[in-house]
């Protein structure tokens, strides 16, 4: 039977392996989903929600542990792994608090005669294809609200973070949520293709490379099945000459190394005034040369390795690139001793003097890299700032709340940010433009993806 191996970025061991589904067993799991979603529409939102308030607590009863297994399986360090347990349970109870509102039905002004009003109904199953980087965070961000939406959610996870839909079967289980309303299945590329052409499935939620999405719309588009796709990003930020310089340092480094630089929303672009670009720079600097590059499962360790020496190789390379093209590397790779050509350990690395030609600044490295680019003011920014085919986020760093919002006005982005970044509130639409993708997760605007609306229009006579 064909299997598949997790392999520990932490040190290169197998650290668990799982048998694919059989044509057999992925046909069984959509007839179970198909079957228990037909029951599960029936349930009060009430009653949805309290179960999935119950999947709350037992997550949290587990987060330690959860929080050293994914560690082991995509490489966090471990004094930041358990913050991706605490997100999940934001993100979910948020979208369980304003289920009931959100999933009422909707009237327009009374009409004499007439009873009318717009229901949200559930799509039916919703397959999750799920990505490694943020395992929990970005499987909860359709799993949890299409549960409570109606729905019937099948999971399939990334070969890299399998076992973080198991723990999501369990803590549902334990939770009481009936049999087939929450499955989890371990698939090929061809079989999940396969998935996402089968009539049993309503909507697929894909998180992934820009690449993988088109495949995924390709397979959806022969049966109108929808699709919510979040497909990354090479976001930009810039630092006014208003800003809080050290506080631009501060957030913009972390923005662009935590998680190793594999953010989807992460920093990778960086556009500041020409007045503090030497204030910034050296600022920049100094912050990234005190990470601690080492073992994730050392609480000192603030750097993890990427998630596979293939992907360092793919950076390494993606990096001399750039510096062959003009770019300087402003940090010595031998300060961080640990990273190594053939592992998948990296230095983080800053480059200056770059261009729109290069590829820092133009395509998703995926990696502890970014580029610092000097402007002479807002609207060089601005341009810059739209020149990609990406648009998940970008940010500024000023006191200036109005130009802030003005600048927001004109940056091709789904979310616009001042004096942060690299985050996502759940109150808000998390929506991509461009390359980035397409749909929306979380917020009010979330469940309207995951419902269909159907009308009642009631003449009393």
């Amino acid at each position: 039977m064909a299997a598949q191996k997790t392999i520990s970025p932490v040190d290169g061991s197998v650290y668990c392996e799982r048998v694919l589904a059989r044509p057999d067993e992925i046909n069984a799991v959509l007839g179970r989903a198909a079957h228990a979603q037909r029951a599960w529409r029936t349930v009060p939102v009430t009653e949805r929600a309290a179960i999935c308030s119950k999947f709350c607590e037992q997550f949290e009863a587990k987060r330690d542990a959860l929080a050293l297994e994914l560690t082991w399986q995509m490489g966090r360090p471990v004094r930041y792994a358990a913050s991706e347990i605490s997100g999940l349970l934001d993100r979910a109870r948020y979208m369980i608090d304003i289920a009931a509102d959100a999933l009422a039905d909707v009237g327009p002004r009374p009409k004499a005669g007439f009873e009318r009003f717009v229901r949200r109904e559930p799509l039916g199953v919703v397959f999750v294809v799920a990505a490694w980087n943020y395992p929990y965070l970005i499987a909860v961000n359709s799993v949890i609200p299409a549960i409570i939406a109606g729905n019937a959610v099948v999971l399939k996870h990334s070969a890299q973070t399998p076992l973080c839909a198991e723990r999501f079967a369990e803590c549902l289980r334990a939770a009481g949520l009936p049999e087939g309303v929450f499955q989890f299945v371990h698939l090929s590329h061809e079989d999940t293709e396969r998935v996402v052409g089968d009539p049993r499935v309503a909507f697929v939620a894909f998180t992934g490379s820009v690449e993988g999405g088109r495949a995924i719309q390709r397979a959806a588009v022969a049966r109108f099945a929808g699709t919510g796709l979040e497909l990354g990003g090479c976001d930009p930020a810039y630092v006014r000459q208003d800003a809080d310089v050290a506080h631009a340092i501060e957030n913009l480094v972390d923005g662009a190394f935590f998680n190793s630089g594999q953010s989807c929303c992460g920093i990778q672009r960086i556009y500041v005034h020409e007045r503090v670009y030497d204030e910034f720079v050296s600022g920049a600097v100094a912050l990234t040369e005190k990470y601690v590059l080492g073992v994730p499962t050392d609480p000192a360790t603030t750097l993890g390795p990427v998630v596979r020496p293939s992907a360092a190789e793919q950076i390494r390379k993606q990096i001399a690139s750039s510096v062959s093209n003009g770019a300087r590397a402003a940090i010595d790779e031998r300060r961080f001793p640990a990273s190594r050509a053939g592992t998948a350990y990296l230095a983080p690395q800053l480059l200056l003097d770059v261009d729109h030609g290069m590829s820092v600044m133009r395509e998703e490295i995926f990696g502890p890299v970014a580029g610092v680019m000097k402007v002479s003011g807002d609207d060089e920014a601005v341009r810059l700032m739209n020149d990609s085919d990406f648009g998940l986020t970008a940010a500024v760093w000023t006191r200036d709340v109005e130009a802030a919002r003005a600048l927001g006005e004109r940056v091709q982005t789904g979310t616009w940010f001042m004096n942060r970044c690299d985050y996502l509130d759940p109150a808000l639409a998390w929506v991509g433009v461009k390359d980035s993708g397409r749909g929306c997760t979380l917020s009010r605007v979330g469940y309207e993806h995951l419902t269909r609306p159907k009308s009642f229009h009631l003449r009393l006579v």
